[in-house]
């Protein structure tokens, strides 16, 4: 007597189900790819209109319809960048006051974070969140209290009260990025180089912030892109011989009843450069510290 046992059905079930979920997944995919493409294209078409313009000829700039390809290409625009010496003179300004804030807020960030990462004391939940509450306040709601008191310490006018300016509104986000990168320093490191003699001076600068290398990096670029970018406060706070690029561009290339709108996009061209430049340095270094605080070991 013989007995038929039923045939298992599972297998093909699966097989099934698994058929399913690979269109699903394909669907998932191109629909994920096409959005990030529509945004991407979004947020890059206003770069390429700004390029587009820096090379296209002063009587096709306003030509309409508008042609998203230059029917003629002309250099015309850099050259007569190249010929205006004050540009230089506000290049070389933006140069200054954005390296010395940058330089100035890694310094006083550091030894801040470092205050609020390694040291137990009283208040010190309480400071750590004015800092981060500062950033609360619009920079703009700031800028006639600033006016005032450069003006009454002699500072109005010069290099310094935009660097202070920087500075201050900078170092928020800077403690709070190096604050989280030292807190993933191990306690243990500290307590070795304090058994060996090194002060907390020296356990500062020779464990620390070698570790932190990359954080220093991310901080020091983003103070640089602050004050390289600022328009308002360069505008106000200083003399016409000491402002920077923003600013400058403005008084330039835009005047009252006309804009030279092609040779601004070609100064705006060359003067964004630097900062790409740095970007495409730094990017190793950028997106460590900016991700090393995230998860502690």
């Amino acid at each position: 007597m013989s007995v038929t046992l039923p045939r298992s059905t599972s297998m093909p079930r699966e097989n099934a189900g698994a058929r399913r979920r690979r269109p699903d997944r394909t669907r998932s995919r191109v629909a994920a790819w096409t959005a990030v493409t529509v945004i991407g294209l979004f947020g890059l078409l206003p770069v390429y209109w700004l390029v587009a313009t820096a090379f296209t000829p002063d009587d096709r700039a306003f030509s309409f319809p508008p042609s998203l390809v230059p029917a003629e290409i002309t250099f015309d625009h850099f050259a007569r960048l190249a010929e205006n010496e004050q540009l230089f003179r506000y290049l070389l300004n933006s140069v200054i006051v954005s390296i010395v804030t940058a330089v100035l807020s890694v310094v006083v960030s550091a030894y801040m974070a470092y205050a609020f990462s390694k040291f137990r004391y009283r208040g010190r939940r309480s400071l750590m969140h004015l800092v981060l509450a500062s950033q609360m306040f619009p920079q703009a709601v700031l800028l006639i209290t600033l006016y005032a008191v450069f003006s009454a310490t002699g500072l109005l006018g010069g290099y310094t009260a935009l660097v202070l300016s920087f500075t201050t509104f900078t170092l928020p986000l800077c403690v709070w990025m190096l604050k989280g990168i030292f807190d993933t320093v191990p306690d243990s490191l500290m307590e070795a180089a304090s058994i060996d003699g090194a002060s907390r001076w020296r356990i500062l600068h020779t464990v620390v912030l070698p570790l932190a290398g990359p954080g220093l990096v991310a901080a020091g670029l983003f103070a640089f892109v602050r004050a390289w970018n600022d328009f308002i406060f360069a505008l106000t706070l200083t003399d016409p011989e000491r402002q920077t690029l923003p600013p400058g561009l403005v008084h330039t290339y835009l005047g009252e009843f006309q804009t030279a709108w092609p040779d601004l996009m070609a100064a705006s061209l060359v003067v964004s450069l630097p900062v790409i430049a740095a970007f495409m340095f730094l990017q190793r270094y950028l997106v460590g510290g900016l991700t090393a605080g995230a998860v502690k070991g």
